[in-house]
């Protein structure tokens, strides 16, 4: 598929979640469970209630990781959150850097925009701002950002090396980044590489980890450090939808998987 296409299908996807938590729908696809909710398994959540500033309204279980436990925010702190969808980590965020920090959320998903603006109006809180906007074309300014995280959103980004230069655009000279994304080790069969439904549910659209570390070094960053990496398991059940029986037993004697991995570099 090209790029384009796989940007309306993540939309969709993104728009449909944003709509079911909107209506209520605690038992939907995507209720409570992971950032696969369109794959129907749900290996990815992690825990955000024990955190400062948790906004559960904000919260779809989207997430494959907590960058925030890394980001190193401090008061003051002008801070973008990449796909920042109904803004979980964002009120966090808030919560950390106070009054004289701000906060932005960016996302490609004009639903979870306007869902993330009418939970930062029943806070009340002042120092976040909501944005729609693509990450691969940021509108916004150079040199603006002391910190930029991300959760589970750039393996979703089809021009990974686009995303990352605009990462290193939009920070201040040593600024930082901390992002949780899906990465793979080895590589995955083209059935499981070509699903729509596995794209939209943040596997098929990961790269190799060694892959992804490169990329962000040919954009300059610097002391790039892994600070979390856990592997995740999918389900034969589901596997399955894709590969017949011989297929997935040399899945597994080739080792290839899944891993969830929180990465920061600096300016």
């Amino acid at each position: 598929m090209k790029a384009e296409e796989l940007k309306l299908i993540v939309k969709d996807k993104y728009s449909e979640i944003a709509d079911e938590h909107k209506a209520g729908n605690k038992n939907s696809c995507c209720g409570g469970s992971g950032c696969c909710e369109s794959t129907e398994y749900t290996v990815f959540s992690e825990d955000y209630s024990g955190q400062k500033g948790y906004n559960p309204d904000a919260d779809l279980g989207l997430g494959c990781g907590i960058p925030l436990e890394f980001a190193a925010l401090k008061e003051g702190d002008k801070v973008l959150d990449l796909g920042s969808g109904a803004g979980n980590d964002c009120f966090i965020a808030a919560t950390i850097v106070r009054d004289k920090g701000f906060v932005t959320g960016l996302d490609f998903t004009e639903a979870m925009v306007k869902k993330a603006e009418i939970n930062r109006v029943k806070t009340g809180l002042n120092n976040i701002e909501f944005l729609h906007g693509d990450i691969e074309n940021m509108p916004l300014p150079d040199n603006q950002f002391d910190v930029v995280i991300s959760n589970c959103v750039l393996n979703l980004v089809p021009d990974k090396q686009k995303a990352f230069s605009e990462m290193y655009r939009i920070l201040r000279p040593g600024g930082h980044f901390c992002v949780s994304d899906i990465v793979l080790e080895g590589l995955l069969p083209d059935a499981v590489k070509k699903s729509a439904e596995m794209y939209a549910g943040c596997v098929s659209g990961a790269i190799r980890f060694t892959d992804y570390m490169g990329i962000i070094e040919q954009q300059g960053f610097k002391n790039i450090k892994t600070r979390k990496r856990k592997e995740i398991k999918i389900p034969d059940s589901i596997l399955l939808k894709y590969l017949n029986s011989t297929e997935l037993e040399d899945l597994k004697k080739k080792k290839a998987g899944v891993l969830s991995v929180t990465v920061t570099a600096y300016k």
